[in-house]
């Protein structure tokens, strides 16, 4: 059975995702990252597929930063911004905040997610804070599969394996490619 995620879920998963290039900044300003998010969250054993998919343009890396969902309309689905010691997430059902990353993602899906490496993972490296085994087609860490097979076609996608298992999928726009 497969149903919607709400709102919140993709600020969870994607508030770190992204970091590169996009739009030139203004000075001073990080570049924004640009293009569509597909989140997968497979629990198994009879539990509820989540999935969601939505338009995104991040800025930042995984201390801090700025993420915005848009739905295929153009509307603001949901805001989350980040920095040393606060994540904030903005929906419409108001503004929730948190200590860290880890809790937001804790409180929106449920278990932690390594959010903090993976604007280093988008950006086609290795997370510098822990250990990492390359693979042909990108690399292995914290449990994931990150593979950068496809980024000259505008797209990489990271898995977790172990239950429940998580794909992450991201298709950058034109301009928006790492």
């Amino acid at each position: 059975m497969s149903r919607r995620a709400p709102a919140w879920l993709p600020p969870l998963v994607a508030a770190t995702l992204l970091a590169a290039c996009a739009t030139p900044p203004a000075p001073g300003e990080a570049p924004w990252t640009s293009g569509r998010l597909s989140v997968r969250v497979d629990a198994g054993a009879g539990q509820a597929t989540q999935s969601m998919s939505a338009a995104f343009e991040l800025r930042g890396d995984g201390q801090s930063g700025e993420l915005r969902l848009n739905s295929p309309l153009g509307t603001r689905v949901a805001q989350a911004r980040w920095a040393p010691g606060v994540a904030v997430l903005e929906t419409p059902e108001g503004e929730q905040r948190f200590d860290t990353l880890e809790q937001l993602s804790r409180q929106a899906l449920g278990e932690v997610l390594p959010l903090a490496a993976l604007p280093d993972w988008i950006a086609g490296r290795p997370w510098p804070a822990a250990p990492h085994v390359m693979a042909r087609d990108g690399f292995e860490q914290l449990g994931w599969s990150v593979r950068l097979a496809h980024p000259a076609e505008g797209w990489i996608e990271a898995r977790r394996a172990t239950p429940p298992e998580v794909l992450v999928r991201v298709r950058f726009d034109e301009t928006g490619a790492p």
